[in-house]
């Protein structure tokens, strides 16, 4: 047993250091891809600097939290768009990991309840059918939430070491 225990203490011994390096590494990539192709194809359907704001997402802004809701459905269509390509390039980056990480969340949560979120329901089960991929009239929250979830680590640690952050915070200490 003694034998076990100190192999796999070199086992960790290896595996921390470059877990610093680079676990958080594949999250940023995958989050990057995901609202960077999102916030791409906003763009692409878009015709002019603003936007030209498709239908569903005028309907859906009576469903935005406050103070979204507040805004015209072209800014926020705007701020979604650019939110989404220009986190994207941040967490490719690692640049200013935590605020583009923060801003995206809120990005998903907004469209967790204006988009995602079922019209109505009655019960927790009810509810919990929304957490579905297609939208059978219950919702369809499960992927934003999965990104919401895999973006928190970002916010809490940050990029990890491999990453403009750390070469900054290396530089500037």
């Amino acid at each position: 047993m003694d034998r076990f225990h100190l192999y796999w203490k070199r086992v960790v011994n290896v595996l921390e250091p470059a877990g610093d390096w680079v676990a958080l590494l594949p999250i940023r990539l995958l989050m990057a891809y995901e609202f960077g192709s999102a916030g791409l194809r906003k763009k692409e359907a878009s015709d002019t600097w603003w936007g030209d704001v498709p239908s569903w997402f005028e309907n859906s802004l009576e469903n935005f939290p406050f103070p979204i809701s507040l805004f015209s459905p072209s800014f926020n269509w705007f701020m979604v768009t650019w939110l989404e390509i220009l986190g994207a390039i941040a967490l490719v980056l690692g640049l200013f990991t935590r605020f583009w990480a923060f801003s995206l969340i809120i990005v998903t949560w907004v469209a967790i309840l204006g988009v995602h979120w079922p019209d109505s329901y009655s019960s927790l089960a009810e509810l919990w059918k929304g957490y579905s991929v297609s939208d059978n009239g219950f919702g369809n929250y499960r992927i934003p939430l999965l990104f919401l979830v895999m973006i928190l680590p970002l916010v809490f640690h940050g990029a990890g070491k491999l990453s403009l952050d750390h070469l900054l915070a290396k530089r500037f200490k």
